[in-house]
């Protein structure tokens, strides 16, 4: 892979704009992924329908965004980051307005799937610049500083919705997106470098309609899973249906030159345990940001705003995490912090069970804080981690697996919270605030000792892994 800009390329500039200008992008999708959530009953009234039949204005998101990513290390090996990445963000700050624009639902859907088009490419194009500038020995220090927004901005998000509908009319929510992209492309015409393949290889559309097709069905039935959309029988089938695609789709790799996704990356130990190790741990860690707004909300009869601020103290926690990550993983090693700073997780996710309608603010406050520190160090650990033997050729196919699973786990954590919530409550009334809370104290634990089970997958990394990235222990050449 090689850098193909035509014009002068300061790299001292280029390391000092690059992470901004994917912290700026990302922070704009993350934050647009959950400040639409708070609208929903504005928008259900708006267009004179029920908020339950919004749903596929979420779900079409999440299905755009999973059939996208695939394909969108190809594009950046083929038209280049810079290309991709610009068209990307065009693509979601236009597709905003549209939502903007919308005068019924299904103009809404159409608008969000084109967004999510659009933040798929982000994502991977995005980190793949990152890992293509920056040596090894600096990568740890880029991808924390591009990781905050991921963090911050699913914690603004129902605060800064709620103040907006409160406010404001429905529309400037999607219209936030649209300075915010504006700035984004500026510095993206000024500052992203221009990385692509020498020779790209022919995109494996057979591939791409065997994953794409598997992922958005896995997808589409955990996002209605539990709301009686669909019975037990057919929910099985389908869920069969999408497996057996996917599992179509592991054969065709192995028998394909160039497949969409290269899954013999998972031979690279360090590569194998961040994604599937933290796709794991991401199942406690995903079902947080829903499970947390109904104990706030639901169980402790918290308004909207007062719930978004107790979730902020985890925000200002990860950037202060961002500051002394480096160094914890410098002087401990990845394999001692994954494993360790995974249990941490684990007991923070069960002391949510403490809080009731007597616990003192302090104490919420104080749990908050606890976990807003180790899932920062975690997904700085884990994310750095899986770039720390792949190779320049590897590094876009790399980016691209990673931001797949990644997705998956968030849809994946969501339902599992979702269900395992339900099971607790039966067939309590959700009006019921003692009920709801403790199904919920039940939920925390249960993914708590999930969490903590998860960090034995981090057992078989070596002492030594991931030194080059954090100590800078190894091969002196860049990653590019």
């Amino acid at each position: 892979m090689e850098n193909v800009s035509k014009r002068p390329v300061d790299i001292s500039v280029v390391k000092r704009y690059l992470p901004w200008l994917v912290a700026i992008a990302l922070f704009m999708e993350h934050l647009n992924a959950t400040i639409l959530n708070t609208a929903v009953p504005a928008i259900a009234t708006s267009f004179n329908v029920t908020p339950l039949s919004l749903k596929a204005v979420v779900s079409c998101y999440v299905l755009s965004l999973a059939v996208g990513i695939p394909v969108s290390g190809w594009m950046a090996d083929r038209f280049g980051t810079r290309r991709v990445f610009a068209a990307a963000v065009a693509i979601f700050t236009l597709a905003s307005i549209l939502c903007s624009l919308s005068q019924n639902v299904p103009m809404l859907v159409a608008a969000r799937i084109l967004q999510g088009i659009g933040a798929a490419m982000m994502l991977p194009v995005g980190r793949l610049a990152i890992v293509r500038t920056f040596p090894k020995s600096e990568l740890l220090a880029a991808m924390n500083f591009v990781i905050i927004p991921a963090l911050i901005g699913p914690l603004l998000g129902p605060t800064i919705g709620g103040l907006i509908v409160h406010w404001l009319p429905w529309q400037a929510i999607f219209l936030v997106n649209v300075p915010v992209g504006i700035v984004a492309l500026w510095l993206i015409h000024r500052h992203m470098p221009d990385y692509r393949a020498d020779n790209p290889p022919p995109l494996d559309i057979v591939g791409f309609v065997l994953f794409g097709c598997g992922i958005a069905l896995l997808s589409w039935v955990l996002e209605i899973f539990g709301e009686h959309y669909l019975n037990a029988t057919l929910t099985g089938i389908l869920i069969g249906l999408s497996l057996a695609l996917l599992a179509a789709y592991g054969w065709h790799a192995r028998q394909h030159t160039y497949p969409l996704l290269q899954l013999s990356l998972f031979k690279t130990r360090t590569f194998r345990v961040a994604v599937v190790g933290g796709f794991i741990t991401r199942f406690g860690l995903g079902g947080m940001p829903f499970l947390l707004p109904l104990l706030y909300q639901v169980g402790l009869g918290f308004p909207a705003w007062q719930s978004g601020l107790l979730l902020m103290p985890a925000a200002a926690a990860a950037m202060f995490m961002k500051v002394i990550s480096i160094r914890l993983l410098k002087q401990f090693g990845y394999r001692s912090v994954l494993i360790i700073n995974t249990l941490l997780i684990g007991i923070t996710i069960m002391l949510f069970a403490t809080v009731d309608s007597a616990t003192a603010v302090g104490w919420i406050v104080a749990i908050s804080l606890a976990q807003g520190l180790f899932n920062s160090l975690q997904y700085s650990s884990m994310n750095s981690m899986a770039y720390a033997d792949m190779s320049s050729e590897q590094a876009s196919m790399a980016s691209t697996i990673a931001s797949s699973l990644q997705q998956l786990s968030i849809s994946f954590g969501l339902a599992f919270a979702s269900i395992i919530a339900g099971l607790y409550l039966g067939d309590l009334p959700q009006s019921d605030r003692v009920a709801v809370t403790n199904a919920l104290h039940h939920a925390f634990i249960t993914l708590g000792c999930l969490t903590i089970l998860s960090s034995l997958s981090f057992w078989s990394l070596r002492k030594n892994d991931g030194d080059n990235i954090s100590r800078g222990i190894g091969p002196a050449d860049r990653v590019t």
